[in-house]
């Protein structure tokens, strides 16, 4: 498999070489040189084999030859091991739970799958890689981790100043050692500015090998289309594939959906699930493409108004237009219909989602109404404990704090802030590394 730039002016690259560089020299994302067909054996067999064999067959074309086959088995199976369940919530809408990894969310698996793959290939390099990422919330915790202690690899996180929870916060910037916290006073959109402003500096990049762990990164974004092979896996209607809801920031979560689903996955519809950062959601009324300034939400980790990987998701469409909206619809949710839904979820169901959650769980009830007769899964990417001062409130009463927070809490805050200014960043990194 190659990867060429979605800006079309740089060379075409290997998996590896797109991993290791994470944006293309001429700042454009990676796009797959073909999209592989799956094995239709696999769609049939689905549900007799382990999770780890299905996401190495996923996988493996996208990788190529660039990791040997027992490494990359070792790989998947690292990051896969935990359970990713299908709960169901009424008749109609079942939660897939992507929230039993290490850090609570989501993004453990695209964290965990690259993490393991850029340290594979950092055995290969004499200078250490700074992987330089920007987070409105969850990828901070989840590349925190994935790449923490990883040899030869050091991490810096740009966060918004009080715009990710406490416990979001706890996450990133309690490790320490290879891990690296920059507290930015400003928004997710001026932290992934100043991420880009770095990979666009050649006085930069010629002194630091810096990579990307956001979900422009190839390794980050392609693995996220595992869970949704899991959950078909656990689909009991397989002659009536489910409607699916994706809780949309960044956009690489759901791109890697319809990435899954061009590759021959059953779903028969996507619901891109938005919060007031609706910039998509118009996109698909008017058909004019709007990016605007961020504003802050409860559902925290979906504040982008300019989101990276849209590009790819237009590029799987060829940017038609009119073939996109037949696969995939857009809603808008508020803060006030967040906080309703996630108490009447609890209410009448005794399913407690988190404020992403209840975004994705509204977006799609709508549709279903649109839509009679059809059956749904929408993405629980958070475990609601991380967004405690939110949930509790609504529900008027604690949520459980599993272990792996409980030992976080108390933990100090390591991390440095500095203002939006890029010149302050690149002091700052030339001061750690240089």
């Amino acid at each position: 498999m190659k990867y060429y730039s979605l800006n079309k002016r740089s060379p075409v690259v290997d998996f590896r070489q797109a991993t290791i560089q994470g944006q293309a020299p001429d700042k454009g994302l990676y796009f797959p040189e073909s999209i592989p067909a799956i094995d239709p054996e696999l769609i049939r067999e689905i549900e007799g084999l382990a999770k780890e064999e299905i996401a190495y067959q996923v996988i493996k074309p996208y990788v190529g030859d660039t990791i040997p086959d027992a490494d990359l088995r070792r790989i998947v199976a690292e990051t896969v091991n935990f359970e990713i369940p299908l709960v169901r919530v009424n008749d109609f809408i079942w939660s897939l739970e992507l929230f039993h990894g290490p850090t609570l969310a989501f993004k453990d698996i695209g964290a965990r799958f690259m993490s393991r793959c850029l340290g594979y290939f950092a055995r290969e390099r004499k200078e250490r890689v700074v992987v330089l990422v920007a987070t409105s919330g969850d990828t901070g915790g989840a590349v925190a981790h994935g790449f923490y202690d990883v040899p030869g690899v050091d991490v810096v996180i740009l966060y918004p100043s009080g715009k990710v929870s406490s416990v979001q916060e706890k996450q990133l910037t309690t490790l320490g050692r290879n891990i690296h916290a920059l507290e930015v006073n400003g928004s997710f959109d001026d932290c992934q500015q100043l991420v880009k402003q770095a990979f666009a500096d050649p006085s930069l990049t010629s002194e630091l090998f810096l990579t990307s762990a956001n979900s422009i990164n190839v390794a980050r974004w392609l693995p996220q289309q595992f869970y949704y092979f899991f959950a078909w896996q656990q689909w009991a209607e397989k002659d009536n594939p489910p409607v699916i809801s994706v809780p949309s920031g960044n956009f690489g979560n759901i791109c890697a959906g319809l990435l899954a689903h061009r590759s021959g996955l059953p779903v028969r519809h996507f619901i891109a699930a938005c919060n007031a950062n609706d910039a998509v959601t118009e996109y698909l009324e008017s058909g004019q493409y709007q990016p605007r300034k961020a504003v802050p939400t409860l559902s925290n980790a979906m504040d982008v108004g300019n989101p990276s990987n849209f590009v790819r998701v237009l590029q799987l469409f060829h940017h038609e237009f009119g073939e996109l909206k037949k696969v995939m619809s857009s809603y808008s949710i508020s803060d006030d219909e967040t906080k309703k839904t996630i108490s009447d979820v609890y209410v009448k169901y005794r399913y407690l989602p988190d404020p992403h959650g209840a975004v994705g769980y509204l977006a799609l009830a709508r549709y279903l109404q649109q839509w009679p007769g059809g059956r749904g899964i929408f993405l629980e990417t958070a475990h609601p404990v991380k967004f405690y001062d939110v949930v509790e409130p609504v529900i008027g009463e604690p949520v459980a704090i599993p272990p792996s927070v409980k030992a976080i809490l108390d933990l100090p805050k390591k991390s440095t802030r500095i203002e939006p200014e890029y010149d302050t960043l690149k002091k700052q990194l030339r001061q750690v590394f240089l």
